[in-house]
């Protein structure tokens, strides 16, 4: 299952200097607040409410999945964010104004950034789930009950990419790195401008990917991907990350409460 889900040759990437700081850099980062790091996937879409594959495809929030965010946003109103990144995918926009707006905090900028995006499924995006999987069973020389009962996501990913035709579909470790370098440059951003929180809204293996390099055994329990408009919290504090939750759905219960 999901648990089993990022490459362990991963635990690499933790031994990769956060970034190029001098040491008059480093001192004046330890001289500011901790960062921390709300991740927020982003609200249920049509694309998921059809049981498509959704990567880089794109598709709206469904009535349901604005709703949910709408309590999200309401369950963060006691959060002061300084800064606001999101991926740019049209979901995670969408996402990120709604919360900003219902947490009264409209005026903040959401910086886009393309290398916070989910994973790329090349060919498949778009595709039935169902019609995906069968062709990655077969890949494997599966039958698809044999490929559901082993499914995890790091042989769905590298299977993708291995026959993905378009050749754009992306690998596990490909994509773990290419979030955790883009988070440490949001550090690095966040850091120089004094620290605090920081709200940014990806995508459930994007964001499993990323916290998987900082603390692999944080998704232990997390059985079927991370919850839509759920927040996994990070902190980096003295040049070090840490985790301290995963796939929280309590903001939008408090959220739900102040109706």
């Amino acid at each position: 299952m999901v648990k089993k889900a990022i490459l362990l040759c991963l635990v690499g990437i933790l031994s990769v200097p956060l970034y190029g700081c001098s040491s008059n850099d480093t001192e004046a980062a330890k001289e500011s607040k901790p960062v921390e790091i709300y991740l927020t996937r982003h609200g249920k879409t049509m694309l998921n409410n059809t049981d498509r594959v959704q990567g880089w495809a794109d598709a709206p929030l469904t009535e349901d999945g604005i709703e949910v965010v709408q309590f999200l946003g309401e369950g963060l109103k006691d959060i002061k964010f300084e800064k606001v990144y999101s991926s740019d995918s049209g979901r995670a926009i969408e996402t990120a104004k709604i919360v900003l707006d219902k947490s009264g905090q409209s005026d903040l900028e959401i910086i886009q950034r393309k290398e916070l995006r989910e994973s790329c499924f090349g060919e498949f995006e778009g595709e039935l789930n169902s019609t995906f999987r069968e062709e990655l069973a077969k890949a494997n020389n599966m039958t698809i009950e044999e490929f559901m009962q082993r499914f995890d996501v790091d042989v769905m990913l590298d299977t993708c990419k291995k026959i993905d035709k378009s050749k754009q579909a992306e690998s596990t470790e490909e994509v773990s790195k290419r979030i955790r370098s883009e988070v440490d440059k949001i550090i690095e951003e966040a850091s120089k401008d004094g620290g605090g929180n920081v709200l940014l809204v990806s995508h459930g293996i994007s964001l499993m990917g990323l916290l998987y390099t900082i603390e692999p055994e944080a998704l232990n329990e997390v059985e079927e991907g991370l919850h839509n408009a759920s927040v996994s919290k990070i902190v980096y504090k003295d040049g070090k990350y840490s985790v301290e939750s995963v796939n929280d759905m309590s903001y939008v219960e408090k959220g739900k409460d102040k109706k």
